[in-house]
């Protein structure tokens, strides 16, 4: 005799049920929203347990059928990798573009692109305020292998067509919004200028991210990306990503290793015989990071463009740079080809030891390189992460201060400028 009462259905618990519907299915995401593809695009739950994220597959190599006998063709992780593969269709279909490609950092991805779109005796477009990193590995590791570069203000069109050498530039590269002054350059006049020289168009999109602003969509080539930054978006990994647009052809001229003139085949042949491939769990980080983009993205502008506002009106600020507000040169033209203006905000003081007592006294954000993070971050630009191009056409102000405008309370963030400009 028993006390415990059953549940209804309870005698029915091991009755295997009548019906069960086969949901794991793969879909058709292409005409969903920019943040229904970033969350499901690469993560169709899996087919023998049902998990909604992608596993890391922390393998290096794969069983074979027989002699080339691959499953899914995998046989080695430097050539593809499912965790890897995951985060590459979800970065090209949030890209709009035909193929994506991660690489074990920024710099790594921008290195591949260069060895796979340039030959020795090439000539190069660059912004003349481009990231430091970028500069560095163009003018003194591609340099001295014999490619030449120019400089130039990319929000002046006249400049950028007069620096444009027929028959030798091959590659234009695009910052828009640059790093670390904000400039916002028109992509389709300038693709259309090195469509008619018959180079290679080039946008890092870090700054703006896919949320923001589609390159490919605009005329680009190719999209190149520091998925350290936005992407990831929790300082937590370092990767890089390459999305190349549907039928991108190399320089005019230039056949790539494969025998074919496309630049998403040179790209996956240097991608895998160089090797700088996202290792599987940075993969699954950044993956992770991008289903949350769209929402974090929203609240980076936001909270920058408060911030903005503020220094502004402050008495101690003798310019601000923010794409966002009127004054910047190119407003409108970033209220055009942008969805936001983005997170970044530049301002200036009134001496470098005023931009550097500035950096030490601030509390909640934190006094560190990198960007695009949860969490704020400041710094000094000229003597932090563009220090490599002082003495250079690059060179930034000395009383330069960058912000990344995090997801901290903005009454915070103000408060915590305030304080440190007081």
């Amino acid at each position: 005799m028993s006390d415990i009462h059953e549940s209804p259905g309870a005698q029915d618990a091991h009755t295997e049920p009548a019906h069960i519907e086969p949901a794991l299915t793969e879909h058709d995401w292409t005409a969903a929203g920019f943040a229904t593809r970033a969350i499901h695009v690469g993560s169709d739950p899996d087919a023998a347990t049902g998990a909604v994220v992608p596993a890391i597959y922390q393998v290096s190599t794969y069983k074979q059928d027989g002699v080339g006998g691959l499953r899914g063709g995998y046989e080695y992780s430097r050539s593809a990798n499912p965790t890897r593969a995951a985060l590459e269709e979800a970065l090209a279909s949030v890209e709009g573009g035909a193929a994506g490609f991660a690489f074990a950092s920024g710099l790594a991805a921008e290195d591949t692109l260069l060895r796979a779109a340039l030959r020795p005796g090439d000539h190069v477009v660059v912004p003349n305020d481009a990231y430091g990193g970028t500069y560095r590995l163009i003018a003194r590791v591609f340099g001295p292998w014999g490619i030449e570069h120019t400089p130039v203000d990319l929000s002046d069109l006249d400049a950028v067509a007069e620096a444009i050498q027929p028959g030798r530039t091959r590659l234009v590269w695009v910052e828009t919004p640059t790093n670390p002054l904000l400039t916002v350059s028109d992509i389709a006049a300038i693709s259309a200028l090195a469509r008619a020289a018959g180079a290679v168009l080039a946008v890092d999109n870090t700054f703006a991210t896919p949320y923001l602003q589609q390159p490919l969509a605009l005329g680009a080539d190719v999209v190149v990306h520091s998925t350290t930054k936005y992407v990831g978006g929790h300082s937590d990994v370092v990767g890089g990503a390459l999305v190349v647009a549907d039928g991108a052809q190399l320089p005019v001229g230039l056949e790539g290793p494969t025998g074919t003139t496309s630049v998403r085949d040179a790209v996956a042949f240097h991608q895998n015989a160089s090797g700088a491939i996202a290792g599987p769990f940075d993969a699954w980080l950044t993956l992770r990071g991008l289903k949350t983009l769209a929402v974090r993205m929203d609240r980076h502008c936001a909270s920058a463009l408060a911030v903005a506002r503020f220094l502004e009106d402050h008495s101690a600020v003798t310019e601000v740079i923010y794409p966002g507000l009127p004054s910047h040169p190119g407003h409108e033209l970033a209220a055009r080809q942008m969805r936001g203006f983005g997170g970044m905000v530049a301002f200036r003081t009134t001496s470098e030891e005023a931009a550097l007592a500035v950096c030490a006294r601030t509390r909640v954000f934190t006094l560190a390189e990198s960007l695009g993070g949860v969490e704020s971050l400041i710094e000094h630009p000229g003597r932090m992460t563009h220090a490599s191009v002082a003495g250079s056409a690059l060179e930034v102000p000395a009383d330069l201060v960058r912000l990344s405008v995090g997801l901290e309370d903005v009454a915070d963030l103000v408060a915590d400028l305030g304080q440190a400009l007081a």
